[in-house]
């Protein structure tokens, strides 16, 4: 199943956690870049989220929504590299938001099974 089609699952109540969180990892994202050049990051209640998009489209639409502009320079980067090399790298608890302000957002929060296990918040 395509990752949309597993986030679509998870949140119609359907879903395995597991496999789409599988998915994600085997899934190349667009990762936009923030002015310094770096993986766009924004922080909420002591977490730091990568905001990741499945698309252009997608990515677009939140950069129209956020900077008021459609352009926005991005990488590709891997699910698995964000999760496993990113999130550790941040040295603080951080997670992935998926598609925000799309039609099927998700999140990946720093939790076990989720994250590396040294980097992992207990919930």
């Amino acid at each position: 199943m395509a990752l949309w089609d597993e986030v679509a699952a998870v949140r119609a109540g359907r879903g395995r956690s597991a496999a789409m969180i599988g998915e994600f990892r085997r899934t190349a994202v667009l990762v936009p870049l923030d002015d310094r050049g770096g993986l766009w990051t924004a922080g909420h209640e002591g977490v730091w989220w990568i905001h990741a998009f499945t698309d252009e489209r997608a990515l677009a639409r939140f950069a129209g929504a956020r900077a008021g502009r459609r352009d926005w320079e991005y990488r590709t980067v891997l699910g698995a590299r964000l999760l496993d090399v990113v999130v550790p790298g941040l040295g603080e608890p951080a997670g992935v938001a998926l598609d925000m302000g799309g039609e099927r957002p998700m999140l990946f929060p720093p939790a076990p099974g989720i994250v590396p296990d040294g980097v992992a918040v207990a919930p």
